[in-house]
């Protein structure tokens, strides 16, 4: 457990040498199978999602900062109400119409990058996608509410970001002995984030024109399930929640992986500036930057399901209540699959595209991400306007080690830059008011 919380990528790479595709992992909070073969993969993401239960085995780690109404906690009936209520608020036309607010956000806060200093970029973007949550799901227009808001969800984030902070939220036997003052503090924070969100849904049930708004929560106060059934205030607060949690923090660090990458493969950033400078902003390329970006870094290491009944799995009876888990790291890393599958060559999604089970880093079947579509519309926003503004470098030649950050895989040092000079005279920064979708 130790290994796997510390040292993961060692972890995962000397046991999938020893064991193969499929592996058992005892930890003391349960038995896990991991599994790296599409082939494997494939019946786990088809199978009957009642068999598989995702939200009953993702609740242990998440139930604290998502709430128990979160979609990616419930399984069965609820979970596809749920889904089917989400899904209008990402469609591709109506995701398309965001894209203006997250251009205009990534261009504010590139603004104000220092030139010649070394820093992290990973903060930078996370402040990037945050702005961006709180703008298209949250629709807030008015900048005193947006600062607040964004000041305490962040202040909840970064401390269910700490491994240790987390194991105190989330395991009642850590919360007991060393991790009660944690936890103390967490609930403090969470109840003043959940303050502001539950404000804004009053607010947004009574605005004149919630029917006319493009925001995610607008949409959702006006959705109904077959049974005519709105949404409770508890069940949107858990879904825009969740919406923050996994749609931000992950999308942050797949843009600080994509330059620590692409800042070290110069003929490929090369081609993908020419791409972008012929005016081509969402290109054939930078799709493909995108997806080997998330193949070599994937942000999660994998997915999970809990199985309710026993089942067969290459060759191996597994029992009911055990954890199987395709790994998205893994499975991303097979030479048969991805030949020389540690070099960073967006040139093989050009030569073959993405498959439905070696590419899985937002998992896959009815569990698949729902905000999949948003993150990478996002990514193939904020890359360009980066390299439209500045001309950077790595600040060191050593490309990022992987760390875990809670359930993430981030870059060691927040992929740390320097800007040698903004490719034309530096904008402004846009005012602190907001501008509603």
């Amino acid at each position: 457990m130790w290994e796997w919380i510390a040292r993961p990528i060692q972890f995962l790479e000397r046991a999938s040498h020893r064991y193969g595709d499929v592996f058992t992992v005892r930890f003391p909070i349960g038995t896990v199978v991991f599994i790296a073969d599409p082939a494997v993969i494939k019946p786990i993401f088809t199978g009957d999602p009642d068999t598989f239960h995702a939200g009953e085995a993702n609740a242990t780690p998440l139930e604290p900062i998502m709430g128990r109404h979160s979609v990616l906690l419930l399984d069965g009936k609820e979970h596809m109400r749920q889904r089917k209520l989400m899904l209008p608020s990402f469609h591709g036309e109506r995701m398309q119409r965001y894209g203006d607010v997250m251009r205009e956000v990534a261009e504010a806060e590139i603004a104000s990058w220092p030139v010649g200093e070394p820093f992290g970029l990973r903060p930078r973007t996370q402040e990037i996608t945050l702005q961006i949550i709180m703008r298209t799901v949250f629709g807030i227009d008015d900048a005193e509410r947006l600062a607040r808001l964004g000041e305490r969800l962040a202040a909840m984030l970064d401390i269910g970001g700490d491994s240790r902070a987390l194991a105190a939220i989330a395991l009642p036997q850590v919360r007991r002995t060393i991790g009660r003052r944690v936890y103390n503090r967490f609930l403090r924070l969470r109840a003043a984030a959940d303050a502001e969100i539950y404000d804004e849904i009053s607010r947004r049930r009574s605005a004149a024109d919630v029917a006319d708004r493009d925001d995610v929560l607008s949409i959702l106060l006006q959705a109904r399930d077959e049974d005519g059934r709105a949404l409770t205030d508890e069940e949107l607060r858990d879904e825009l929640m969740t919406l923050l949690v996994a749609g931000h923090e992950t999308t942050a660090t797949s843009l600080a992986w994509a330059f620590d990458l692409l800042l070290r493969h110069r003929p490929q950033l090369a081609r993908l500036q020419a791409e972008i400078e012929n005016g081509n902003g969402e290109g054939e390329y930078l799709d493909a930057v995108i997806k080997e970006t998330l193949r070599v870094r994937p942000v999660v290491p994998g997915v999970i399901r809990k199985l309710t009944a026993p089942i067969e799995l290459a060759g191996y009876e597994i029992p009911a209540g055990m954890r199987v888990a395709p790994n998205i790291y893994l499975t991303h890393r097979r030479p048969d699959v991805y030949p020389q599958p540690e070099q960073f060559r967006p040139e093989r999604f050009i030569d073959q595209p993405a498959e439905t089970y070696s590419w899985i880093p937002f998992g896959g079947g009815v569990r698949r991400c729902l905000g999949a579509a948003f993150a990478t519309y996002e990514m193939k926003i904020v890359i360009p306007a980066i390299l439209r503004a500045v001309r950077m470098r790595a600040a060191d030649e050593r490309p990022e080690r992987i760390r875990r950050r809670a359930v993430t895989f981030v870059p060691e040092h927040d992929g740390t830059v320097v800007i040698e000079e903004f490719r034309r005279r530096r904008p402004r920064p846009a005012p602190a008011e907001a501008v509603p979708v």
